[in-house]
């Protein structure tokens, strides 16, 4: 049976352990001091993630499918066409509401016309 780790995990690993039994193993993103063993393993199985070495995904977190499903394809492709459907059925309504706000006014404007010749 193959192993799970490969040997720059192990090295990675020995290496974050030395450092944490020194005291100068700092975390990430706060910079503080490591003090719990199980801390220095994730950090040492990290960095041999990131280097390419042979080490299982972390837990917690899934590994991401290079190749999309078919299903997701289609439903991607029929939300798209949705919302284009959506725009362009909006932008037609709003020609048409535009069109209807422009008539009524020019009949107000030519009534007003015709009242004030004849008022004359």
């Amino acid at each position: 049976m193959a192993s799970k780790y490969g040997k720059k995990a192990s090295t990675k690993v020995e290496r974050a352990m030395k450092e944490k039994n020194a005291g100068t193993l700092k975390s990430g993103r706060s910079g503080k001091k490591v003090t719990s063993r199980k801390q220095a393993i994730a950090i040492g199985l990290s960095e041999a993630r990131k280097e390419g070495g042979k080490v299982p995904p972390a837990p917690g977190k899934k590994a991401a499918k290079k190749t999309a499903t078919k299903k997701a394809v289609i439903k991607k492709t029929a939300a798209k066409k949705a919302v284009t459907k959506k725009s362009a059925s909006k932008k037609a309504t709003t020609k048409k509401a535009s069109a209807k706000r422009k008539t009524p006014a020019r009949k107000k404007s030519s009534a007003k016309k015709v009242a004030q010749k004849a008022s004359k």
